[in-house]
């Protein structure tokens, strides 16, 4: 009885462990829109994680989640922690590049629910008095992220999430209080 328990349970976790295996060691989702706003618009909100209440699709997750700003308001050296409940998790973001107008690059490090270091890009292109913007995330994947990923997808955890970042985006780029800031 012991061994075919032993083999109704080991089978399936052995079967996952080496598809886990074959898993590429790093990962890189994207997603882009154009927002109906100048660049000079967006780029300030992304640039300041004091701003990113404004847009960002995480921030409602935890109403009573902790937040620490260090570093210059916005721009390199910039950094933003937080800790909140399951949903939340704990970590950090840096920024590492600002170019104005036109990119922001930051350093994300999850500390829980699992450890992960990741980097994040959002690239601004004007298109008339519009603009196509390019959200990307990449790193490594971690042997916990490729048995994950044996049953999803990075972009079906995160993709939905790049999808509504980019939506608030929109309407706090085009909202006339916003555009004063």
């Amino acid at each position: 009885m012991l061994t075919i328990i032993a083999i109704v349970v080991g089978v399936p976790v052995a079967i996952v462990l080496v598809l886990a295996a074959t898993k590429p060691d790093s990962f890189r989702m994207e997603r882009s829109a154009t927002i109906d706003a100048p660049p000079e618009r967006i780029f300030p909100m992304l640039n300041d994680f004091r701003r990113w209440g404004e847009w960002s699709p995480w921030e409602k997750l935890d109403p009573a989640m902790r937040r620490t700003f260090g570093g210059p308001e916005p721009g390199v050296g910039s950094t933003y922690e937080w800790e909140g409940n399951s949903k939340a998790g704990k970590g950090r973001m840096q920024i590492t590049e600002s170019q104005p107008s036109s990119r922001v690059v930051l350093d994300l490090d999850f500390i829980k629910p699992f450890k992960s270091h990741n980097v994040t890009q959002f690239d601004l292109a004007p298109n008339g008095a519009a603009t196509n913007i390019t959200w990307s995330m990449h790193g490594p994947n971690t042997f916990m992220t490729k048995v994950m990923t044996v049953f999803t997808s990075m972009d079906k955890l995160v993709g939905k999430d790049f999808d509504q970042g980019l939506l608030n985006l929109q309407a706090a780029a085009t909202d006339s209080s916003a555009a004063s800031r």
